[in-house]
C-alpha cells in the first residue's frame, strides 16, 4: 500500500536524513577518511530494499561546534520526518494526542478497530537519533507503523536531548513516564522498543528498574541499540562505509557523544547498557542487518543476556545497514519486520 503524499524512495531518504542529517547547514571536516568496500550487488531482497542498501551513505561527517551549529543540524531533517509521520498516522487512519506523563511530553497513538485483546496492553516507545535527533513529532515515524500493523496503544516519550540537556536528562525522562504508567497499567502488559538511541534507552529502562525496586516491563525489543556509546567493537570498523546511514562512528555520531555523555565514563551502564546487570532482564528481542555499523552493539547485548540465561531473540536482516528495516514501508521486508515485532509482544505481554 502506497502513501498519500512521499514516494517510497523520498519515505527512506526522510527516515535516513533523520538519522545521518543530510543536507544540513552545519560545517563539515574535509579529511575525514573511510574505509569503503567493494559490495556485491544485492540480489536476495526485494527491488525496493535493494534500492535503499545500495545508495551512497551521505551527510555524515558533520561536526557542529556550539548551540547554533546544533539547532541547525537538528533541523534540517525536521519537515521531511514529520511529514512521514503524518503519511503514516493517514495511511494507518491513526489517532496521535499529545499529553503530559510525570511532567514529560509524550505522544499516546492509539490504532483504529483495536483488537480486544490488545485494548488492556501498552507499548513504550525511545525514539532514535543520536540523543540529538527526531524532536517532537519527527521521532514518531517507527512506533506509527508498529502501532498501525501491531494495533498496540503506543506512548511515545518526547524525552529532553542534548547538547541543551546531557547525560542522565534523556533517561531521567523516559525512567518518569514509565513509573507513572506502571501506577495503572501492570507492568506485566507493557512493552518498550526503540530503535538505535531508542534502542539503547529501551535497554538502560530495566536497568533503571532493577535498580530501584520498579516491576520490569514484560518484554523488551532493542533494534540496533547503541549500547556501547564508545567506538568499541568489531563492526565500529568492519562495516564502517558499508552502512550507508550512520557511515562512520567518526562524524556527527561520535560528536553526539561529547555532548551527551558530557564527561560522564562512557562505560556507565545508564549510557552503555552492554555494561549493565542482565541477571533479572526482560525477555529482549534485538534486531540488526548485515552492514549495520551497531551489529557489534547487537550482538554483544545478546552474549550477555545468553550468559545470564535469560530469553533473548535476535533477528539480522540481510544487507541493510542501520534501521534500514523501518525507513520504506513498501519494502515487504519492512511490513514482516513489524509483524516479527508484533509476534514477539503477543508472545509476552499477558
Amino acid at each position: 500500500m502506497r502513501t498519500k503524499h512521499l514516494k517510497p524512495t523520498l519515505l527512506a531518504s526522510a527516515l535516513a536524513l533523520a538519522l545521518v542529517g543530510c543536507n544540513s547547514t552545519t560545517p563539515t571536516a574535509p579529511d575525514e577518511k573511510v574505509v569503503t568496500h567493494t559490495l556485491a550487488p544485492l540480489t536476495t531482497v526485494s527491488p525496493v530494499l535493494a534500492k535503499m542498501a545500495n545508495a551512497k551513505g551521505e551527510g555524515w561527517d558533520v561536526h557542529p561546534k556550539n548551540a547554533e551549529e546544533w539547532t541547525a543540524f537538528v533541523q534540517s531533517s525536521v519537515p521531511s520526518s514529520e511529514q512521514f509521520a503524518q503519511d503514516m498516522i493517514d495511511l494507518y487512519q491513526l489517532t496521535v494526542s499529545e499529553e503530559v506523563i510525570a511532567g514529560v511530553p509524550c505522544f499516546r497513538i492509539t490504532p483504529p478497530n483495536q483488537p480486544e485483546d490488545k485494548k488492556d496492553k501498552l507499548l513504550v516507545f525511545f525514539h532514535g537519533g543520536g540523543y540529538v535527533l527526531n524532536p517532537g513529532k519527527s521521532g514518531l515515524t517507527e512506533a506509527l507503523q508498529l502501532a498501525g500493523i501491531g494495533g498496540y496503544t503506543i506512548i511515545g516519550i518526547d524525552y529532553r536531548m542534548a547538547p541543551q540537556y546531557p547525560f542522565p536528562a534523556a533517561i531521567d525522562d523516559g525512567f518518569a513516564v514509565y513509573k507513572e504508567l506502571v501506577q495503572t497499567v501492570p507492568a506485566e502488559k507493557i512493552g518498550v522498543f526503540g530503535t538505535s538511541t531508542g534502542g539503547a534507552m529501551s535497554l538502560v529502562l530495566p536497568l533503571q528498574c532493577q535498580d530501584n525496586g520498579v516491576p520490569l516491563p514484560a518484554a523488551v525489543m532493542a533494534g540496533t541499540p547503541w549500547s556501547d556509546i564508545d567506538k568499541v567493537g568489531d563492526t565500529y570498523f568492519s562495516n564502517e562505509g558499508d552502512d550507508n546511514v550512520l557511515v562512520s562512528y567518526d562524524g556527527w555520531l561520535g560528536e553526539a557523544t561529547k555532548v551527551y555523555a558530557n564527561g560522564h565514563d562512557l562505560k556507565d551502564p545508564y549510557i552503555s547498557p552492554v555494561y549493565g546487570d542482565y541477571s533479572n532482564f526482560s525477555p529482549l528481542l534485538l534486531v540488526s542487518g548485515t552492514r549495520d555499523l551497531f551489529l557489534s552493539n547487537t550482538v554483544r547485548v545478546q552474549e550477555k543476556m545468553l550468559k545470564a540465561e535469560r530469553p533473548v531473540e535476535l533477528i539480522v536482516y540481510e544487507g541493510i545497514s542501520h534501521a534500514q528495516y523501518y525507513f520504506d514501508p513498501d519494502a515487504p521486508e519492512t511490513k514482516q519486520h513489524f509483524i516479527n515485532v508484533t509476534n514477539f509482544f503477543e508472545r509476552y505481554l499477558k
